[in-house]
Formats: C-alpha cells, structure tokens, sequence
C-alpha cells in the first residue's frame, strides 16, 4: 500500500449470499473505480452499473462520488415491495382482527 492508495470495502448482499470485498483504490478514485477494481462486477454480471442504487455507508451516493479511506460501497438490490404500502396492509390488518375481537371488561 502507498501513501496514495488506501483500503475501501464492497458490499452485495443476495437473499443466500453476502459478499464483503476489500480493495486498494488510488487517491482520487470515484464510487465506479471502487466497484470495478473490487471485481464485484465480474463476479456478479447481473449487477447493471447504470441503473442500480449504490451508497456509502448507508447513504446513497453517485457512481462519481469520491472515495474515502476506509469507505464501504454498498450495492442496493431493488425492493419487492414498497414499504410504505406493506405497512398500510399490515395496519389495515390489524384493524380488522380488534374489530372483530371481544372486547375486555
């Protein structure tokens, strides 16, 4: 390691497998250069660079985004349902069981 590379992880998590690479980038390297010098894309060829969600560290960020030593790029998988949605269900749900329970006295 030289004074201008430094260590960087990336992370890829499927529903049987997650993947914690660490990599050497250059001083200056983007959230791209990371991700194609950890060998994650060659690894895991459905991972369409132009369209899937990245972040470092939990926070989403470009695929130009500078890079930090010590950072963790994260690949973020698409979601299969939305949140937002689930939870109104899961309310609606629990609705109508109270409605039909007895009641305590």
């Amino acid at each position: 390691m030289t004074e201008e590379s430094f260590e960087i992880e990336v992370a890829y998590a499927l529903p049987d497998e997650q993947i914690l690479l660490k990599t050497q980038v250059e001083q200056g390297a983007t959230v791209l250069d990371g991700l194609e010098q950890s060998g994650i894309l060659k690894k895991f060829p459905q991972i369409d660079i132009q369209t899937v969600a990245v972040g470092i560290f939990g926070k989403k960020s470009k695929l130009d985004a500078a890079l930090s030593a010590g950072d963790r790029i994260e690949i973020y998988r698409p979601l299969i349902a939305d949140p937002k949605e689930a939870r109104k269900k899961r309310a609606a749900k629990g609705k109508t069981m109270k409605k039909g329970a007895p009641s305590k006295k």
